[in-house]
Parts: C-alpha cells; sequence; structure tokens
C-alpha cells in the first residue's frame, strides 16, 4: 500500500510540472537516444529534407498523446486500484473465514465421522454379540425341540401302544358280546325233547292290543315275508292283557295272509284279544305254566250318555265282533258259540275263563306244549347295551316312555294305572282289567 501511495504521488507531482519527457520509463531512454543519434545522418541529406520538420513534430505529439494517454490510463488503472483495496482486502478476509469455516467443517466432519465411526464400530460389536447370543440360543432351541420331538415320540410310542391293548381289549370284549352261533331255522321247530328253537324270524307282541302294537307286527310280519316266504314267523307273547279288537283282527288276517307260517309263542300271559290270536293261530305253543284267558267281549261308556236305540246298536255290533272272533275258536274246541259262552261262565261267575298251558292244550286252546324254549337270535350279550323293558302289568308305573304308547299316570287315590289310547266309536275292547289298571282318559 506505502508504495503503490508514492508511485502515485510522483505521477501527480510530475503532471503538474507539465514535463512530460520526464515521465516515461527509463526503457524509452535508448530510443530517444538514437533518435538523437540518427538526426544529423539526416541533415547530410541537404536542403531537401528540411520540410519534414513538421511530420517529425506530428510524431512528437503523438508520442506525447500516447505518453499522456498511458499516464492516464496508469492513473485510472491506481485509481481503480486504490478504490477496490478495501474490496479486495475484504474479499481476502471473507476468504480466510471461509477457510476457517472450511476446516472447522472438515474438523467437526472428522469428529462426526469419527464418533460415527465409534457408533458404527459398537453397533457392529453389539450386532455381533447379539448374533452370537441369537445362534446359541437357537442352537438351544433346536436341542430343546430335538429333546421335545424324542420325549413326544416316545409318549406316542407309548401311548400307541397303550391304545393297541385298549383296542384290542375292546374288540375282546365285544367279540365276548357276541355268541359262537348263528340263527336256527327250522321246517318243524319243536324237537322230539320238547325244545322250540325260535329264529332270529322274532316279533315281540307285549302288553295291550293297541293299533300301534298291529302295526309294529304286521310291518314285520310283511317284511319277514319279503326276506324268506318259507321259513316260520314267531310271534312271542311275553304277557298280553288284550286290547283292541279292531287291531287284534288286523294282527289275525295278517298272519292268515302270510305265505310263512306265522307261529304263536306263550310265554307268560295271553289273555282276551291275545289268546285269541294264540288259539287262531296256524301253530301255538305255550310253557305248561303259562296262562291263557278268554272271555265275552265288553265294553265300557264313559262319559256319555246312550239311548236305548245307541245301546242296542252297539250291543249289535258287539255280538258281530264276538261272532267273527268266538266262533272260530269255539269250532275249533268242537263246540258251539253258545256252549263256549256257558262254559266260561260254569267255570267263573265273572265269565273270565282261565286255564294253565297244559290244560289249555286240552281245550285246543294252544296246540303245543313245550320245556325249553331256544331263542337262537339272541346273539348279542343284552347287558352290553340297556336292555328293552318288557312291559307287563307289574312294569313300573312310573315309566314315562312305553313302546306301546300307553300313558302311564296316577289317580286321586294313589293307584297307578295307564291311560289307553282313543279307541275307534266301532271299535271295543277284548282285555282283562278286572283291576281297572287298564283306563280310558
Amino acid at each position: 500500500m506505502l508504495k503503490t501511495s508514492l508511485t502515485l504521488a510522483a505521477i501527480l507531482t510530475m503532471a503538474a510540472h507539465g514535463d512530460p519527457a520526464k515521465v516515461p520509463a527509463k526503457k524509452d531512454a535508448p530510443v530517444a537516444k538514437k533518435e538523437a543519434k540518427a538526426a544529423p545522418a539526416k541533415k547530410k541529406d541537404g536542403a531537401k529534407k528540411a520540410p519534414e520538420k513538421p511530420k517529425n513534430s506530428k510524431l512528437e505529439q503523438a508520442r506525447k498523446d500516447q505518453e499522456e494517454l498511458a499516464l492516464h490510463n496508469a492513473l485510472a488503472a491506481e485509481k481503480s486500484k486504490n478504490e477496490t483495496n478495501d474490496l479486495r482486502a475484504e474479499l481476502a478476509v471473507l476468504k480466510l473465514e471461509k477457510e476457517i469455516l472450511t476446516e472447522k467443517l472438515a474438523l467437526a466432519t472428522i469428529k462426526e465421522s469419527s464418533k460415527s465411526a465409534d457408533a458404527i464400530s459398537k453397533f457392529m460389536a453389539e450386532k455381533e454379540k447379539l448374533t452370537r447370543e441369537a445362534s446359541l440360543a437357537k442352537l438351544e432351541a433346536d436341542k430343546l425341540a430335538s429333546e421335545v420331538k424324542a420325549l413326544q415320540a416316545a409318549s406316542s410310542l407309548k401311548t400307541s401302544a397303550l391304545q393297541a391293548q385298549i383296542s384290542e381289549i375292546e374288540a375282546k370284549e365285544k367279540r365276548e358280546n357276541y355268541a359262537n352261533a348263528t340263527p336256527q331255522y327250522l321246517a318243524n321247530p319243536l324237537l322230539k325233547n320238547g325244545t322250540l328253537v325260535v329264529s332270529d324270524r322274532r316279533i315281540p307282541f307285549n302288553g295291550p292290543v293297541t293299533s300301534r302294537l298291529a302295526d309294529q307286527v304286521t310291518t314285520r310280519i310283511n317284511y319277514f315275508n319279503n326276506k324268506d316266504p318259507k321259513k316260520p314267523i314267531f310271534i312271542v307273547i311275553d304277557d298280553s292283557p288284550g286290547g283292541s279288537v279292531m287291531a287284534g283282527y288286523r294282527i289275525l288276517k295278517a298272519m292268515e295272509g302270510s305265505e310263512a307260517p306265522v307261529y304263536v309263542v306263550v310265554k307268560s300271559f295271553a289273555a282276551s284279544m291275545a289268546a285269541c290270536i294264540t288259539t287262531l293261530a296256524e301253530k301255538s305253543y305255550a310253557y305248561p305254566n303259562a296262562v291263557i284267558l278268554h272271555h265275552q267281549i265288553s265294553q265300557t261308556f264313559m262319559f256319555s250318555s246312550l239311548n236305548l236305540t245307541d245301546q242296542k246298536e252297539n250291543y249289535e255290533d258287539m255280538k258281530k265282533w264276538w261272532a267273527r272272533l268266538a266262533d272260530p275258536i269255539s269250532q275249533k274246541m268242537g263246540i258251539t258259540s253258545d256252549e263256549f259262552i256257558e262254559m266260561m261262565y260254569n267255570k267263573t261267575k265273572s265269565g273270565d275263563w282261565t286255564e294253565f298251558g297244559d290244560d289249555a292244550k286240552k281245550l285246543k286252546w294252544v296246540d303245543n306244549i313245550v320245556e325249553r324254549i331256544h331263542e337262537t337270535s339272541l346273539l348279542k350279550n343284552p347287558d352290553a347295551k340297556k336292555p328293552v323293558v318288557t312291559v307287563t302289568r307289574t312294569s313300573e308305573a312310573g315309566a314315562t316312555s312305553r313302546p306301546d304308547g300307553l300313558v302311564p299316570a296316577i289317580d286321586d287315590k294313589g293307584n297307578p294305572y295307564l291311560i289307553l289310547p282313543r279307541r275307534n266309536p266301532k271299535d271295543v275292547y277284548l282285555m282283562y282289567n278286572p283291576d281297572g289298571y287298564y283306563r280310558f282318559k
């Protein structure tokens, strides 16, 4: 700055004295000397070259102008340089500050990079640690899983072995519940030793004779006929007090219409309509101590008022029903219907003629007396499942589900009874009911 100021001051001083010859730099001096030396040589040419002086003046003037212009340019340059010194100084400061900031930024970057590197290093170390721990945990888990699988496999084997043993035991028990036999089908089921052989073509007949019982018996007669029209069918009566004449007659007609022979077996008690079915069967069998009871048709009128004409009509209907049942029975006995009625009342004043099986055979109420009955159809242990209760007069009155459809009840005096189903208005009951156990609702 000081040197620049001195140079500018010198230029300004020379400009003030008006001495442009002294302004040019030292390099211009040799040119002036050459021109001074060259001047005498031109004078040797004589007077002819004198007019050229004006040219030298112009040249000199041009040189002066040139020098003055150069001086002005230098002055302008110095002025411009002087004017921009502050800007350059400020620029230098800014550059310096920039460099400082750059260095600081670089330093911060280095520090941050160092921190990041440390963090990354720690992260990688932690990751590696966690990876090792995870791998170890996985190995332990795999080991435990293998042990569990081994235990499960061992347990499964034990369970399978136990299950196999249970299955074997159950299979043996099931097999034990079945007899090692097959049903026997004999054209003549009564053996010489007095044994009656009953096949699986048997139809249970128990309880009051109702429409439901008639359905059960007749449908099975039809089924066994369709299956085999030659093998005998057995209607087995354990205990029946008789019942509806209409329902009983349906059973009789199904027996008569069967191509396969239908035999009736009485084990305990057959009365009224059940006795008619026994006596009118193609063949009938009974134990010696089985009880068979015949009596007249009777009818009880409850909750109804009948005039003489109605009573006469009912009487005529009852006579017709009695003729259809009593006439065939009396003919088989070799007596008339009236004689049959007379003999009933000769036995008892109530007309309920009761005979044991062996005496009933003498009266032709039953055809054969048997000492034993071989039920060849009973091939499964009856204790293997809940047995079917045989419905008799002595069955538990509190039962609510009965195969014959009767409804148990208790009257005001505490006596149990069974409610009979509503009968057809033209139907009558041929039933032994001395104690009123069977009642209409």
